[in-house]
């Protein structure tokens, strides 16, 4: 089958996943403030500068991240999903591995399934993402 004007090529498991990532990301940064608080004290200086700095690059990041999947996905815009895209596999998955398997940050049990579920989010939306794209 091939596209005509007409069709409309948005993808819905993309966009269901954006919105429950929506949802879920306030709970994900109330979580890291809190246990980032918690552990501060007992982490070495360098570590303190890491996470602050990885808190506050994720936060920017995932919001203009979540705004490009949604414009790049229900405005059925290439480069603002593609950008989406890359923001996801080059920037926030890493980052988010990287909380998820250091050990030397302390990493809390509360953290550990907050980074579980927003890695699995990040790893689902990429894919579908990626689904998308080929669709457009």
């Amino acid at each position: 089958l091939h596209s005509t004007a007409t069709d409309v090529v948005s993808s819905l498991p993309l966009q269901m996943a954006l919105f429950f990532n929506m949802c879920f990301f306030p709970l994900w940064w109330i979580s890291e403030v809190v246990m980032l608080q918690l552990k501060y004290p007992a982490l070495p200086d360098y570590y303190k500068f890491i996470l602050i700095t990885i808190i506050i690059l994720m936060t920017l990041i995932e919001a203009i991240r979540l705004y490009l999947g949604y414009a790049g996905n229900l405005q059925e815009k290439v480069p603002e999903l593609a950008g989406f895209w890359l923001l996801s596999l080059l920037l926030q998955f890493p980052l988010i591995l990287f909380q998820l398997f250091n050990e030397a940050i302390l990493i809390q049990p509360l953290e550990r399934g907050v980074h579980i579920v927003l890695a699995l989010f990040i790893l689902t939306e990429a894919l579908s993402g990626f689904v998308a794209l080929r669709a457009m």
